[in-house]
């Protein structure tokens, strides 16, 4: 299996969460962080807390999307791990 068969296989049928259908295309950080904070707290199968769990997911993503995601899209997905952390109330003191 390649490497963006392995990556589209991790983020399609994760064993730690079910992603809703487009999470990663959305145009708003805020909907992105709500659907995977949604998804990591239904998860029965996760092996940490929902906000790592969620924050993993993304950051996965945005690794192995890389250069195939255009400015805009990334900074849209960057943005959303803010939002992740006031999601789950760990902003930076």
């Amino acid at each position: 299996m390649k490497k963006a068969e392995w990556s589209q296989e991790v983020t399609e049928r994760s064993d730690a969460l079910d992603l809703e259908p487009g999470v990663f295309k959305s145009d708003d950080p805020k909907l992105v962080a709500h659907s995977l904070k949604r998804s990591a707290e239904r998860s029965q199968r996760r092996k940490s807390s929902a906000f790592r769990s969620a924050m993993s997911m993304l950051t996965f993503y945005i690794n192995r999307a890389g250069a195939g995601l255009d400015r805009r899209q990334k900074d849209v997905l960057e943005q959303a791990k803010n939002e992740l952390r006031k999601d789950f109330g760990r902003e930076p003191k």
